[in-house]
């Protein structure tokens, strides 16, 4: 019976940080559907309207709102206790909570994103285009937070080294969220809901295993979110630059990404 009370107790627990990082999160996935509902545009169209540059901008303004409370943790005392005082929490209703299921749910966004499509659920780019796009989220992502954990030297909750800020899983996740939000939230919101809930609940494992304070993840949400957000503004950019025609000579040029025994490649072609 004791058993039983702690687990609901556990679960009770869970579910209200859920709705604590969750919340703002789904915000911005509301945020997200606004935008591609209201500017019907191909991804490699002409450059961007005032209208679409506005509304692209209003989309990073939920990511950087989660950054930024992160990054107020440090120099604002309440938000600090609030870090402390959900890490107590967390040691007094489940001392004993150890779980490495965080390690699985970071890539499960990625993962059911390729997976859709192999069942048939075209996402809104190709397979070329959305593996580019994944490598360019993840390239930024890699060089902000490897930057920021080293700068911000934040010693995690449970001692181990000073690299707690923002979380790496969770901006792993929430990058991956964000990826399939941009892929399927065209066909049903539920997709990107989906992803958001399993990120969310990755976020929510790194605090119960006392790798990283609540502010962490709540940040981590925010470099994730935002990585993604930028790779799909930059990328049309960078793929008509590298696949254009010159208009001179009306001669293609192309440079087209490609993966064979193991190695990736890239080819590149110029019409003579």
């Amino acid at each position: 019976m004791a058993s039983k009370l702690c687990m609901s107790h556990l679960y009770y627990v869970i579910v209200k940080k859920l709705l604590t990082i969750g919340l703002l999160c789904l915000i911005g996935l509301n945020a997200q559907a606004q935008v591609v509902d209201s500017v019907k545009k191909d991804l490699f169209t002409a450059p961007d309207t005032v209208k679409h540059l506005h509304s692209r901008v209003l989309s990073l303004v939920v990511p950087t709102g989660l950054i930024t409370y992160g990054v107020a943790s440090f120099f604002i005392d309440p938000i600090r206790r609030l870090d402390y005082s959900t890490n107590n929490e967390i040691q007094k209703t489940d001392p004993n909570f150890s779980s490495k299921a965080e390690n699985y749910f970071q890539f499960a966004p990625v993962i059911l994103t390729y997976g859709l499509n192999l069942v048939g659920v075209s996402g809104k780019n190709t397979f070329i285009d959305r593996t580019a796009l994944l490598g360019l989220s993840g390239g930024i992502l890699a060089i902000s937070s490897s930057i920021t954990k080293h700068a911000t030297h934040r010693l995690r909750p449970n001692g181990s080294d000073y690299l707690s800020f923002p979380s790496g899983h969770t901006s792993t996740a929430f990058l991956g969220a964000e990826f399939m939000a941009q892929e399927f939230t065209g066909k049903s919101k539920w997709y990107g809901i989906v992803g958001y809930t399993i990120a969310t609940t990755t976020g929510v494992f790194r605090m119960y295993n006392r790798d990283h304070w609540l502010s962490d993840v709540i940040a981590g949400a925010g470099f994730g979110v935002m990585s993604t957000k930028l790779a799909y503004w930059a990328y049309p950019y960078i793929r008509n630059a590298l696949t254009h025609t010159d208009n001179k000579t009306g001669k293609k040029t192309m440079l087209t990404p490609s993966y064979q025994d193991g190695m990736m490649a890239f080819t590149f072609v110029k019409q003579l």
